[in-house]
């Protein structure tokens, strides 16, 4: 599996490292970042939503930041932008080609598209499960 430039990783009980082409979005489409580097909270707490401002480390968010990904796919050293939109108490949403991997480096996974927890109570993290609709998760 070969390495796509844009990457994402889960880092062990805290967030989402985002390095590459990166856009995120807000979900009427308004760009809240653009740029090389993006840090998205995934524990549900932050205040800065979608970015982390550290609140896990309040939280004690527990994840092993892991990836199992039964939908990995193979990206055949397609490039392009990672565009990541925020929706309204729900999920990351992402398209374009990105490697995920483990906190330790190792790649678990590659995709074209996705959708990222961000409540911290989906039981197959860093991917949503739909437990933010349980969970009462309120958040822009």
């Amino acid at each position: 599996m070969s390495q796509s430039e844009n990457v994402i990783t889960v880092k062990k009980n805290g967030p989402l490292m985002c390095k590459g082409d990166i856009t995120v979005l807000s979900a009427d489409g308004e760009i809240l970042l653009q740029d090389k580097e993006a840090w998205l909270c995934r524990c549900g707490a932050s205040r800065k939503m979608p970015f982390c401002d550290g609140s896990h480390k309040r939280t004690a968010f527990i994840d092993e930041g892991k990836v199992n990904d039964s939908r990995s796919e193979t990206l055949n050293g397609e490039t392009g932008s990672l565009v990541i939109t925020v929706k309204p108490s729900a999920m990351l949403s992402f398209k374009g080609p990105v490697t995920l991997q483990n906190e330790d480096g190792s790649t678990s996974s590659q995709r074209k598209r996705g959708a990222l927890c961000r409540c911290g109570a989906s039981v197959n993290k860093p991917f949503c499960d739909v437990s933010h609709k349980q969970t009462g998760f309120c958040a822009d």
